[in-house]
């Protein structure tokens, strides 16, 4: 998975307006772009200026950009701007756009202007309507203030929600666990509405992936279990089990690898423990916590979640996929965010004993699962799911707070208004599971579902007005 966003910058200006200060202003965003080290491409060899202004020149820089695979269009107004020329541009590439200009200069003293960058922004935003071009905009503010910068990266972020959709593929081990309905999913409508492939694999294949990596490397294991024992208290299994354990993790990591997978859901219960005698919760934190995010029980919409919301922040911060359990006992806002045992061990919270133990609620009570609490701190939740051929990604915003320990991983996260989010998942289309992560993903994808057809934004606690008051 690409965490990176290759921009093209298509800088746009009208000749009735001051060229010297379209250039002028068209080399100082190049040079910002430069000092936060943004992956771009120019239109430098369409003109004398490199600056859009033709309509005829639309399609060259589309062809252009497209052989230059860039992944989102960036338009400053570097004055009024050719509003045409840009909506062609938009409608050509299908790509996320940015709009934004830098705020016009004080009247000259004779009272001419030689930008009005802002009115041409008004221009341009109605004729991409027109063309039913979906884009992103900045208000018009300074290229050196907050307000850019803010939106300049969070339209990146969404830029990467974009990029990691239309590239991903998850990996299904075995099929769902047989009373888990809440985890069945339509294959066909993940392809055809957004184009997310499913790589399915039967759990013999893992298994038998992971009995030849036993017989095979024993000194790699041997090396990775001596690693482990350094890190955490492993006392509550053997060491030929700690072996399948990492023998398992390894299984995972070469098959994703080897299917260039964005993510896995695994069927972790109860056929799994009877093959081979252990849980997989330890492995599947562990690559989740290198990005490649597996989730429990076979839940194809939480592991699309899961690399939506990564990529939103470009993987800055590892996630954890949580079950919404129980109501805190003294905190009627406060919930568990809980797991049998894959939260990312890079999470562990500070003083929280990391351990790996045996299943504490399945029959076999069989070994691999982590236990620690995780930090604290503001967390981004987000579900993306859907029935009846509608689709919804959930988002919003709570904050860690402390509450009784338990077995597994863990988090006790307090929410503005616990009800109102308990109530959003009993009338769905969402279920129990979710992603969590310490990190503000929630604009970045609240952003990017404008240019995801077939998708709904669904805030929990925030409105889209107080989203773009954040950014502004």
């Amino acid at each position: 998975m690409s965490y990176k966003i290759k921009l093209g910058l298509a800088p746009t200006r009208r000749d009735v307006f001051s060229k010297e200060d379209a250039w002028k202003h068209k080399e100082l965003i190049e040079k910002k772009l430069k000092e936060w080290e943004i992956d771009y491409v120019n239109i430098d060899w369409l003109n004398d200026e490199g600056l859009l202004f033709e309509d005829s020149d639309a399609e060259k820089v589309a062809d252009y950009f497209k052989r230059e695979k860039v992944d989102a269009i960036f338009c400053p107004h570097v004055n009024f701007g050719t509003e045409s020329a840009v909506a062609k541009l938009g409608a050509k590439m299908d790509k996320p756009l940015l709009l934004w200009g830098p705020r016009d200069d004080a009247p000259l003293p004779n009272g001419s202007r030689t930008r009005d960058t802002q009115c041409g922004l008004f221009a341009t935003s109605k004729i991409l309507r027109r063309f039913n071009v979906p884009f992103t905009y900045i208000v018009n503010s300074t290229v050196d203030s907050d307000t850019f910068k803010k939106g300049f990266f969070n339209f990146l972020g969404a830029a990467n929600v974009v990029k990691a959709l239309s590239n991903m593929r998850i990996g299904q081990i075995s099929t769902r666990p047989e009373g888990f309905w809440t985890v069945m999913y339509n294959e066909s409508e993940l392809l055809e509405k957004f184009g997310i492939e499913v790589v399915p694999v039967s759990l013999v294949e893992i298994v038998d992936l992971t009995k030849d990596i036993l017989e095979s490397r024993d000194d790699k294991l041997k090396e990775e279990l001596a690693e482990l024992k350094e890190r955490m208290d492993v006392i509550e299994m053997s060491d030929e089990e700690a072996k399948k354990m990492l023998a398992l993790k390894l299984a995972l990591k070469e098959w994703a690898e080897v299917k260039n997978l964005s993510a896995i859901a695994i069927q972790c219960w109860n056929a799994l423990q009877d093959a081979i005698g252990i849980m997989p919760c330890f492995a599947n934190s562990e690559l989740t916590d290198i990005g490649l995010p597996v989730v429990c029980e076979t839940d194809v919409h939480g592991a699309v979640t899961a690399v939506l919301t990564q990529a939103a922040v470009f993987n800055s911060s590892s996630i954890f996929f949580a079950d919404l359990t129980v109501r805190h006992p003294e905190n009627d806002n406060a919930e568990l965010l809980w797991h049998c045992g894959p939260f990312p061990y890079s999470l562990k919270a500070e003083g929280s004993e990391g351990k790996i133990g045996k299943h504490f609620i399945l029959d076999s009570h069989a070994p691999g699962v982590a236990e620690w609490e995780i930090k604290g701190g503001k967390v981004t939740i987000t579900r993306f799911d859907g029935d009846n051929g509608e689709y919804k990604l959930l988002m919003g915003e709570g904050e860690g707070t402390s509450g009784p320990k338990n077995k597994g991983t863990y988090l006790w996260v307090e929410f503005k208004d616990w009800p109102k989010w308990e109530e959003k998942f009993i009338y769905g289309p969402y279920i129990h599971h979710v992603v969590g992560i310490h990190a503000e993903a929630m604009l970045p994808l609240f952003e990017a579902v404008k240019y995801i057809p077939h998708l709904e934004a669904d805030l929990v606690d925030e409105t889209e007005e107080s989203l773009q008051e954040r950014l502004r």
